[in-house]
């Protein structure tokens, strides 16, 4: 039996019945399963489905019965449908541009609220590819039905809607080449034989008795700036510029406007505001009446307000900021505009100068002046930002990664064993660097390597801790200047060499903690202090051919570094001991002062002493380090008994020399 075929009329019909039902029972189940049992593919059912909503809601307006309510139930339904599949995602949207085309404005502001609320909606994948371009066309219907002045709130509502539901990078809501409103005309009289600013004077004589009637509080504080016609043209002729700011440019047009602003700016200057009571209390007022705001949707630019604008610290505001405004694009780099355009070096000066004019007027309005100019400054250097953006063609602020920097999610967080442990013939375990991967093959089996005590077995199998007089042979000799051994080429130079001296050092010689004032620049200038003490120091045992240079160096009265071994002992016997510092240092005390010029001890070492410790026995242990450091191997007993004896400590020396 051939399937049966799809019937539009019928299909309608029952999607229109089911739709009524469906707003009726706001429930979306009837209107499924009417599109389960009609037959049909989905394409033809959606389509029919669209139909059927557009004509329900059609049916509403025509009766004129249904309230907002209702419209708003049909708009659910339809936003259902579109989550479940069954209808067209530009349903929803093509629903809400036939209600607001239909019915008045103030019931388009309750639908409007509906539709401000389910941005969040409008804004989902389902939605916002399908729908952005109704939704925008909806707006600037409804904006060109609205007027600016009376529906202020309303059009204000659509923008910000707009700007919510479009990214900032959208190029519709740009104004990508920097078109100034031209339409925007101040009207003002530019008839002088019509002007009525001749007659005020009389005026205010003649009408002087009611005038004096009024309260002194509530009188407005005359102008003092004598204001004629000629003033009052030059005013608001200003507001040409401001509208279209390319006549900068023109030679002839910058010429006027430079006129014309130094005499506006001028009055603005001889004429400052004062923060009068009368001017608190409307700001009080206005504080209190439910948060409104001073507003000006257009300038009143009648003659007879021309001393009262003058008097008001928010219209001096706004006419201040136009100057910021404006001084911003003529220096700003826009990139629309014309090669033509550029200031010279006058006029560049000019705008500096007047800048800083602007915002010291700014800041001496009332109320709250420098607050006000710090943040209109602000918000101007932001504005630099957005330019900066708008020339680099708007860039989208997502950035999103190329295929290659796109990081691969590691399959799981720690390395499995056989993703380091070796592979191939010779199991090569990989420790992460050269060197630890060097140490750790160094034998197959490091536990037993680790329990073997025996070296002769496998020379190679395990290094223990060497002595000093091995680990430091090579460095000795390399520290003799008769075997002529560069800086950059000594053992010392080396960190894996230097760290592994500083540990055995640690280990092995009293010379690593012993308290020292003498300061190294790098690890290699330590090491090399450490290696000719060390050298003084060698075991009798140790092979001369290890220790000297040369026979020839036998007779250099103690010249060289190092000595032959025979020498050692007689050395030794000479060199001050720690005992022996202890001994004198205890005995010196406070006194360890007198002994230091004996010493050679300069004044900057005194003072570093001073800084290192407080106990006078420490400091004197400090002068003798200190001086046994600086000497080296003249470090001898003889010398510091001769010092002793100098400085009048004939006792000290005498028991020196004795032990």
């Amino acid at each position: 039996m051939s399937p049966s075929l799809f019937n539009f009329t019928d299909a309608k019909d029952k999607f229109t019945a089911s739709a009524r039902h469906a707003v009726a029972g706001k429930a979306i189940k009837p209107l499924l399963n009417s599109f389960n049992q009609i037959p049909g593919n989905e394409t033809e059912k959606k389509t029919t489905l669209d139909q059927a909503l557009r004509s329900v809601l059609g049916d509403q307006i025509v009766e004129q019965k249904a309230s907002c309510d209702d419209y708003l139930s049909l708009i659910y339904l339809s936003i259902q449908a579109v989550t479940e599949g069954i209808c067209s995602a530009t349903t929803p949207f093509q629903l809400l541009g036939d209600i607001l085309d239909c019915l008045p404005l103030d019931l388009c502001d309750r639908i409007f609220s509906f539709v401000e609320e389910n941005v969040s909606t409008w804004k989902s994948n389902s939605f916002y590819t399908a729908g952005k371009n109704y939704l925008l066309r909806m707006c600037n219907d409804l904006l060109r039905r609205l007027s600016k002045s009376q529906n202020t709130v309303f059009c204000g509502r659509i923008q910000l809607f707009l700007a919510r539901l479009f990214p900032l990078s959208e190029k519709s809501g740009l104004n990508l080449q920097s078109q100034f409103n031209l339409d925007n005309v101040t009207v003002f009289n530019k008839n002088e034989q019509e002007s009525t600013l001749g007659q005020k004077h009389t005026e205010e004589k003649e009408d002087g008795m009611e005038e004096g009637e009024m309260g002194e509080e509530e009188a407005p504080a005359p102008c003092s700036i004598p204001i004629d016609y000629n003033l009052y043209r030059k005013f608001w002729t200003l507001q040409d510029y401001f509208r279209n700011p390319l006549q900068c440019f023109d030679k002839f047009f910058w010429m006027t406007f430079l006129k014309f602003s130094d005499e506006t700016l001028a009055v603005f200057k001889s004429y400052k505001l004062d923060d009068m009571q009368a001017s608190k209390r409307k700001m009080e007022e206005l504080r209190a009446s439910s948060g409104e705001h001073v507003y000006f949707a257009k300038f009143l630019t009648s003659e007879k307000l021309m001393d009262l604008q003058l008097s008001d610290s928010n219209f001096r505001r706004h006419i201040l900021v136009q100057y910021l405004i404006l001084f911003q694009y003529l220096k700003g780099q826009v990139k629309f505009k014309s090669s033509s355009c550029v200031l010279n070096d006058d006029q560049t000066a000019w705008i500096e100068e007047t800048t800083k004019l602007v915002y010291q007027l700014l800041k001496e309005t009332p109320p709250d002046g420098d607050k006000f100019a710090n943040m209109v400054e602000h918000i101007l250097n932001t504005e630099e930002n957005w330019n900066s953006w708008k020339n680099e063609g708007c860039p989208s602020f997502v950035k999103e990664r190329t295929v290659d920097d796109k990081s691969k999610r590691p399959s799981r967080k720690r390395q499995a064993p056989e993703d380091f442990l070796g592979k191939g013939p010779d199991r090569k375990i990989f420790m992460g660097n050269d060197e630890l991967t060097r140490l750790w093959n160094l034998n197959p089996d490091n536990m037993e390597a680790c329990k073997s005590d025996n070296r002769s077995v496998d020379q190679k199998s395990r290094e223990f801790m060497p002595s000093l007089d091995e680990f430091f042979a090579e460095a000795i000799e390399q520290a003799d200047p008769v075997n002529m051994v560069e800086e950059e080429y000594k053992v010392v130079r080396n960190p894996n060499y230097g760290w592994r001296a500083l540990r055995l050092l640690s280990r092995r010689s009293p010379h690593f903690f012993q308290p020292t004032n003498q300061k190294f620049k790098s690890l290699a200038d330590y090491l090399d202090s450490m290696v000719s003490k060390l050298a003084k120091e060698l075991p009798k045992d140790i092979p001369s051919e290890e220790i000297k240079t040369g026979e020839e160096d036998d007779d250099d009265n103690g010249d060289n570094l190092l000595k032959d071994s025979n020498d050692s002992p007689s050395i030794q016997s000479k060199l001050v001991t720690n005992q022996q510092m202890d001994d004198i240092a205890t005995k010196l005390g406070a006194q360890w002062k007198t002994l230091a010029p004996f010493l050679e001890m300069k004044a900057v070492e005194l003072r570093e002493i001073e800084t290192d410790s407080e106990d006078v026995e420490m400091q004197a242990k400090l002068l003798l380090v200190a001086w046994q450091d600086r000497e080296g191997t003249q470090a001898t007993v003889e010398s510091l008994a001769t010092a002793l004896n100098a400085a009048g400590f004939s006792q000290i020396a005498d028991g020196l020399s004795e032990a």
